[in-house]
């Protein structure tokens, strides 16, 4: 049932590119601090490398995996079939976060199309790729894509939106550093 890969094949490429949502999980190195998991939709998953993966984090209300990634980059993705076969694929690795502004944002920003309330790009040097069956993982049809975020960025327009996030994006829940605005935009 389960394995481990040592890199991400055109297989499972192919796989990845056919999902519509994947869980980003972290937690600080503080056994006090909280662990976070969060959902992830639209097209914003990437597969840079055979060891290598990326995300577009969108604005939210929260600055978790950012304040993580930042103290100790710990993370682990995951993804899971919905529709056909049943799979669970995680990826554990290292990861860093790239505000936008920075030189890695804009370097990668081409392999996104809607940036958009973008606050930063996250990449993952992956060490570990394991895959299990998935078996007891419900079956859900998709049905599209959640139009309310781009008509919350589109009414907030871009001052807005970083308004916002120096608002919400500076801490975590535990207090830790989120967002940098320019001062130190990638872990």
């Amino acid at each position: 049932m389960a394995r481990t890969y040592d890199q991400i094949d055109a297989r499972m490429k192919t796989w990845i590119d056919q999902q519509k949502i994947f869980f980003v999980a972290s937690a600080p190195l503080s056994g006090e601090g909280m662990v976070n998991c969060s959902p992830k939709g639209l097209d914003t998953f990437r597969v840079i490398d055979s060891q290598k993966v990326a995300y577009l984090d969108y604005t939210g209300s929260g600055a978790e995996t950012l304040a993580h990634l930042r103290e100790n980059g710990r993370i682990v993705i995951m993804m899971c079939a919905f529709e056909g076969r049943p799979r669970i694929v995680r990826f554990h690795g290292h990861g860093q976060a790239h505000e936008r502004g920075t030189q890695f944002f804009d370097q990668l920003s081409g392999a996104f199309e809607q940036l958009d309330g973008a606050r930063c790009i996250i990449t993952v040097d992956l060490n570990r790729i394991s895959d299990s069956c998935g078996y007891t993982v419900p079956r859900y049809t998709f049905q599209g894509d959640r139009q309310d975020f781009q008509h919350w960025i589109e009414r907030k327009g871009p001052d807005g939106v970083t308004g916002y996030q120096k608002k919400m994006n500076r801490t975590s829940l535990d207090g830790l550093p989120g967002m940098c605005f320019g001062e130190s935009g990638e872990t």
